[in-house]
């Protein structure tokens, strides 16, 4: 079946704006573009028109790791806030450097992120990281006892709106790195006990 630009720019439109998560290109082709006969590059194109007409909007279509999705301007979160009834997380110090330490050194063990830290790490931290789905075991090292590796996940750098690892910022820029995990608080999610 055919489909004219017009129609194909709504239909991508308006599945970015019910999903609750980004779509990639080959998700829009596989579901609501399954019956019509459109390329990956037209599908590429629309969402780089979409992106356009949305660039001067409170809402912005932008790429992550995981595909497309809508999200507010950044500028507009402290003004935002008030319309989420629920309390944003709030994060320990040792899970958000835990979280660091596996998304800079990455695959990394428990004894390595302990060794960088300097102090233990609670197999709770781990667990809420995983639960998250921002960390995930990739293997295990080639050691006795044969610890599990960690690594990051593609929902972790949606979370945090990067493309890929390299969109990290460097770690000698401090009010990146503090930009970076100040994003974990501005969207309501399931809030953290303290360690």
């Amino acid at each position: 079946m055919q489909i004219n630009d017009i129609q194909l720019k709504q239909l991508i439109e308006a599945s970015l704006f019910v999903m609750g998560k980004p779509l990639s290109i080959k998700m829009i082709k596989d579901t609501v573009l399954v019956k019509f006969d459109v390329s990956r590059a037209r599908i590429k194109t629309c969402l780089d028109e979409l992106q356009q007409d949305y660039q001067e909007r409170g809402v912005q279509l932008v790429e992550v790791a995981s595909g497309y999705r809508f999200q507010t301007q950044e500028l507009l979160s402290e003004f935002l806030q008030p319309l989420w009834q629920e309390k944003s997380p709030k994060y320990s110090r040792a899970t958000l450097e835990t979280l660091a330490v596996i998304a800079y050194q990455q695959p990394v063990t428990r004894g390595d992120i302990e060794h960088v830290r300097g102090v233990a790490v609670s197999s709770h931290i781990i667990k809420s990281l995983a639960d998250r789905h921002w960390v995930k075991t990739v293997g295990h090292k080639e050691v006795p006892g044969r610890p599990a590796l960690y690594a990051t996940t593609t929902e972790f750098l949606s979370y945090f709106g990067l493309k890929a690892l390299a969109d990290l910022p460097s770690l000698t820029d401090e009010e990146s790195l503090q930009a970076l995990f100040e994003k974990v608080s501005m969207a309501p999610q399931q809030t953290e006990e303290s360690n």
